[in-house]
């Protein structure tokens, strides 16, 4: 586990208090195989390292965009391996991730058009309203 072994480490409860979710979901990303944790304790309950806290952060800002699970894994995976490759193996994970970020890219648009037309819904509600 390279140099995650040598962070500071946190137990779940802790992990689950820095990201905003419960120690639920987060035990559920463990189980699907998104964001295992860098070590367990002698009592084997999960520890954390801020590596971790970064990778969970890049998966929660996808979720709003609706990007699949099996999607979030392979962000993941290129992350990785753009961290250590070089020559055509890079040129391909770049690649890859250039397409994730033109779908994050379209996604955030149609998230951008449907918040246009909520808050016209709710103009139009607060028009009646005061009328």
């Amino acid at each position: 586990m390279s140099d995650a072994v040598h962070e500071p480490m946190m137990q779940i409860g802790k992990f689950a208090e820095r990201t905003g979710l419960s120690v639920h979901t987060i035990r559920h990303y463990d189980e699907v195989d998104l964001l295992r944790p860098s070590g367990r304790s002698e009592g084997g309950f999960r520890l954390y390292t801020d590596t971790d806290l970064e990778r969970f952060l890049l998966i929660r800002r996808m979720k709003p965009l609706g990007f699949a699970l099996e999607q979030m894994r392979e962000v993941l995976e290129i992350v990785d391996t753009l961290a250590g490759a070089s020559g055509p193996e890079r040129a391909v994970a770049q690649g890859r991730l250039g397409e994730f970020i033109a779908a994050a890219h379209e996604r955030r648009s149609r998230l951008l058009a449907e918040l246009a037309m909520a808050d016209e819904f709710i103009a139009q509600l607060a028009e009646r309203h005061s009328s």
